[in-house]
């Protein structure tokens, strides 16, 4: 049994549907995993660098309570403030560099992509064949 001009339209129209609804149905599951794996790389990430910043400060604290003691009967102002200046520009240009990381976004990055792509390939399709002929 043939179908009509309505049906084939209605049916083309069901068949669009559902290829624009499985498209973006991968498109979201991209999305999740994208996210999922920031999360985790995210918890890695502040667990080393508490853990690091940590022993950072038991380091630091130990060299300054070392410079104050060799320097104690002498110039014992000079080395606490000393000791004090070189963590403050640290700490400064440290604040610098995060700063600077956190401006780089990585988030959805393949996820965008890929709908860069996608709208690409659309644009592609609807406009006219430009060759010569």
């Amino acid at each position: 049994m043939a179908l009509g001009p309505t049906q084939r339209v209605f049916s083309a129209a069901k068949r669009l549907l559902n290829s624009l609804i499985a498209n973006g149905e991968t498109r979201l599951r991209l999305a999740v995993v994208e996210l999922e794996e920031e999360r985790s790389r995210l918890l890695v990430l502040l667990l080393l660098a508490g853990a690091s910043l940590l022993l950072l400060l038991l380091g630091v604290a130990t060299l300054v309570a070392l410079v104050v003691v060799l320097f104690w009967d002498t110039y014992r102002l000079a080395a606490i403030g000393g000791s004090a200046l070189v963590l403050i520009m640290a700490s400064f240009t440290l604040a610098v560099i995060a700063l600077r990381q956190a401006k780089q976004h990585t988030l959805l990055k393949e996820t965008l992509n890929q709908l860069a792509a996608d709208r690409a390939l659309l644009e592609a399709k609807n406009e006219p064949d430009q060759r010569p002929r």
